[in-house]
């Protein structure tokens, strides 16, 4: 996950227009941003642990969604639509009945499973915020990895999520259905 509490050093210099319509933003895609209630929001690089953990993520959930031909899915560059944000989730799956059919812009739809990377500079509250965002606007699944403690918070509604650490197996539940995969895979 990505958040706009960085170090300025860290990221690319903010352009001068740092507010703008959600069509502009579209227009300009701006890299290392995200869109939030007409904001440009930095995020933060990411480092080689949370490069890793996405490959993983990629790795074994590409896997099964191209086995079993549920859908696609998209990396942190891409662009989802919720409500009044554009955000770049750093994995993303839609299943086949939702893909739009003009795939050559960012998405106008949130993806079904939005997986979120927790990077040293996020704060819980931004975190949550954003899962809760995804929610609202009709993502059916969040997961939120938390690589220091080896965890996902895996959240369903805003009242239903559930903590897994290592010992446990994460599912795709009814989202993607089929997928298990040990916690512990996610931070080898």
């Amino acid at each position: 996950m990505h958040n706009s509490q960085t170090n300025p050093e860290s990221i690319q210099e903010i352009p001068a227009q740092t507010t703008m319509t959600m069509e502009e933003f579209l227009e300009n895609d701006l890299e290392g941003y995200e869109y939030i209630k007409g904001e440009l929001v930095p995020m933060s690089p990411p480092s080689m642990e949370h490069g890793e953990i996405s490959i993983n993520i990629i790795r074994y959930l590409d896997l099964h969604v191209h086995t079993h031909q549920l859908g696609r899915l998209y990396t942190a560059e891409t662009t989802f639509q919720l409500e009044d944000r554009l955000v770049k989730p750093d994995v993303a799956f839609v299943s086949n009945d939702r893909l739009p059919e003009n795939r050559r812009k960012g998405s106008p739809i949130p993806p079904d499973l939005a997986v979120e990377i927790v990077s040293p500079t996020d704060k819980q509250y931004d975190v949550t915020e954003k899962a809760l965002a995804y929610l609202k606007s009709g993502t059916r699944l969040v997961w939120v990895i938390e690589p220091v403690a080896k965890t996902v918070m895996v959240y369903r509604s805003e009242s239903d999520f559930t903590l897994l650490s290592c010992e446990d197996t994460l599912t795709g539940e009814d989202v993607v259905e089929g997928f298990a995969c040990p916690v512990a895979q996610l931070f080898e």
